[in-house]
This record gives structure tokens, sequence and C-alpha cells, in this order.
């Protein structure tokens, strides 16, 4: 019987092409499966749909693919269900990092914490949990592997309210590998972050543990000779210019633990993070050039009646980026597969953190599903950090499922960037009245 992969999102420019990049590039194992692409914008799935089909030609139709605008057409029978989502990406989120600066908020990113986090999981997890009982009702049997930020918001969303198996996947960890390596200078970069972060992964191996997008290595080793790089990392990290990842050596510098994500990311979670890096924000200008020409390319070869193009896109197919494509194929042999990073329940994983708590963790996958690793606890502030954080996100999964006013207005004010009652309060507002066509749960509060 074939395995049935349902995409949800599949439509999107980054997301569609590389997990179609990652189903082809596991071929040989999930050979025969049926493809399901999911995407309420029918102009864009009608797009990646034929995208899909040349690809799918190039590996002699390892696939049989579909296409709809309704998932549930698709989710009946369906073994996995991939996701990444979201409610007006760009334009919401450009909202949520305006809006707290205009009330003096100096926040980093604006998306997976502080107010802009908040914002964005009152939008993205009711829309999540929407699709998680489709699930539950038609593909009970079904794990779901989703990718919608914020992550660890929407997952614990998706233990507290749904019944379905999930679990979150982030390739932030590999943001770490390069820092790591640019200290250490191991492995010559060429610039392309899926190769690099491949190549340096043979070079060193990094255990990490934490919350998503705040995960901090525990171990560091050189992947060949199994020696301890840590002392090689600090002597290294004294050496590199002021301006190199300030607030993460400074942590490490205090609670004794180099942070895996980058000070962009994790600075979402620190209140002093303005102090080390520029407010800028996120690059949404290279964001849309960047979508925009990929989108061209998409087009360009969905729309290609040349046989030559065949062998040119088969050549494009690389080794698999994310990761659900072989957690895919690590479930459906069986395989004992190490992962490096995954998003699930805690229950014990990390030591001092709660059990109900989404950490993200390494893991071992099998035909059992994804099983955390124990990594014992986490020096003690730092867990205590992660403890404020993991009630903020309580805070906030509640206050987007009930919409719930004060809920979000309690987390506002446990949130390290929130200096006062009135900012709290106002700013609250401001989001909730800019996002108010995406809130209809917060319409009588």
């Amino acid at each position: 019987m074939s395995t049935k992969i349902v995409v949800i999102g599949a439509g999107s420019v980054s997301f569609g092409p590389v997990t179609l990049n990652d189903l082809l590039a596991c071929a040989d194992d999930l050979r025969g499966s049926e493809v399901w692409l999911v995407d309420i914008n029918a102009e864009a799935l009608d797009v990646m749909a034929r995208y899909a089909d040349r690809l799918n030609a190039a590996f002699e139709q390892p696939f049989t693919l579909h296409a709809t605008t309704d998932r549930r057409e698709a989710l009946p029978g369906a073994r996995f269900v991939i996701v990444s989502v979201a409610v007006d990406r760009l334009a919401t989120w450009k909202l949520d990092w305006q809006i707290p600066l205009k009330h003096g908020v100096r926040h980093i990113l604006g998306e997976n914490g502080g107010p802009g986090g908040l914002s964005h999981a009152l939008r993205n997890i009711p829309l999540l949990l929407e699709i998680a009982r489709d699930v539950e009702r038609l593909a009970p049997q079904a794990t779901l592997l989703n990718f919608t930020n914020p992550l660890s918001r929407v997952c614990m969303a998706l233990d507290r309210y749904a019944r379905v198996r999930f679990v979150g996947l982030c390739h932030q960890i590999g943001e770490g590998y390069r820092i790591v390596n640019r200290a250490l200078g191991l492995v010559a970069e060429t610039g392309d972050w899926w190769s690099d972060v491949h190549a340096i992964q043979q070079r060193i191996h990094i255990t990490a543990a934490g919350l998503n997008h705040f995960t901090f290595i525990l171990d560091l080793r050189d992947a060949q000779t199994g020696e301890d790089l840590y002392p090689l990392l600090r002597r290294q990290l004294a050496k590199m210019p002021m301006d190199f990842e300030l607030m993460s050596r400074r942590l490490m510098d205090v609670f004794g633990l180099f942070c895996a994500t980058g000070d962009a990311h994790a600075g979402e979670y620190i209140g002093f993070a303005a102090e080390t890096m520029a407010l800028t924000g996120y690059d949404f200008r290279r964001y849309e050039k960047l979508g925009r020409e990929q989108w061209e390319r998409i087009r360009r070869i969905a729309d290609s009646t040349d046989p030559a193009d065949l062998g040119a896109l088969r050549a494009s197919v690389c080794a698999p980026r994310e990761r659900a494509a072989p957690i895919i194929r690590a479930m459906l042999r069986d395989l004992n597969q190490y992962e490096l990073s995954v998003n699930i329940r805690n229950d014990g994983c990390i030591g001092n953190l709660p059990d109900d708590a989404i950490v993200e963790v390494p893991a071992i996958v099998n035909a059992r599903g994804v099983q955390g690793i124990c990594v014992g606890p986490l020096p003690k502030g730092l867990a205590a950090i992660m403890r404020r954080e993991i009630e903020i996100q309580e805070l906030v999964v509640e206050a987007a499922v009930k919409g719930d006013r004060n809920a979000a207005l309690q987390a506002l004010l446990l949130d390290p960037h929130i200096h006062s009652y009135a900012q709290a309060t106002h700013l609250l507002d401001d989001l909730l009245k800019a996002h108010a066509k995406y809130l209809p749960q917060f319409a009588s509060a």
C-alpha cells in the first residue's frame, strides 16, 4: 500500500520547492507514494503543481501527484501531513515589527518572541488548530510535521488543544554550525547555506537543547576524532571582532554555554539584546526580491516544454535540506535515525524544564515515531529564562485559542522587552486593531 503524504502550504515559493526537492531526494525510499499539494491560493498552487509534474517526470514518476485547494479532499488516509502556512505573511510581519517600535519597544525580529511573536501567534495558532482538527477527523493515524512559526507556541497549541501526533521542525541549528565554524575556521565556506552546513557537519558535531530559536550548545566535538572543541571555541571567540555574536558571547560568559541559534533569533527572548545589535529588523526587501526571483524560476520551469530541461531539472535536485522527508523515510523504514533538532513535548528530556513544555532537543526517529533524547538539566540561569518564556507561551496559547485579551496582556507584561503597564496596554490595543480582520476570536474583547 502506498504512503500518502499531504503538503499544506505547497504554494509557498520557499516551502513548496524545497519540500518537493526533499521528497524527490528521498525518492528511492518513498517511491510509489501519493503526494497531495494543498494551498488556498489557486493560482500559486497551479504553478507549483505544474512545477511538481516536471520534477516528477525528471525522476521517472516516483510519485502520484494531486493538487487541491481543499485540504479535506487531500487528508483522508494520509500518513504524513507537512504544514507550513501563515496569515498574510509579509504584510502582517511588517506591522508586528513597526507597531512595537512606535511604542518604544526595542525588539529584534518581531517574529517568534516579544510582542511581535505574540501577534504572530494570535493569527497562526487558530489556523493550525483548524488544520489539526481536520487531521484528527480524516487522518487520525497521521503524523503532522509542522514548520509554521512561532514554532514553540504553535506546537504547544497542538499539544494542548488537538489530538494529533506532531513534531515541530526548524533548520536554525544549521546557523549554529556556521557560527561555530566561523570562529573555529575548520571548513572553507562557499556561500551556499545548505551545502556549507552539510560540509561543516562532517567536521563538527553539536549537541544543543533548549527552546526553538533559543537552544544552547551542551557539547561540541570534532566529528572525526571525538575531541572536545568547547575549550578551543572559547579561546577563538575571545579573538573575534566585538560585533561577532556579542549577545551569545555574553550569555556564555555568564551562564557557561554558547547559544546555537545566533543573536538575532535568540535576541527575541533577551531583554538586553538591543544593546548588542542594530534595530534593523528582518530584511523584508531582500526577502521579497528573492521571492520574486524564485517565483519566476518556478513559473519558467512549470511552463517549459523543452525535453532538455528535464535533465537540468533532475541535476538541480540535491540532498534533503529540511528534515521532513528524511524523518518520513526514517519512520517508514524504521531506521533509528539520529536527528539534531526536533520540537516535541519535553517529558523529561531537559530535566529542569516542565514536562509539558515544548522543547528543542536531539531525537531518534524510527517506526515508533520521534523520541527525544534526554540531555539532562540546563544551567540554572538559562533554565530560569526558559521557564519564564514557557509561561509566556502558555498565556499566548490561551489568548489565541480563547480570544482572551487579559491573557495576552499578561503575556506582554511578563515579556522582558516590555517596561511599563501603559506601554503594554496601548501596544496590545494597536496590534489587535491592526490585525482585527485576522483575529475574529477577539471581536468582543
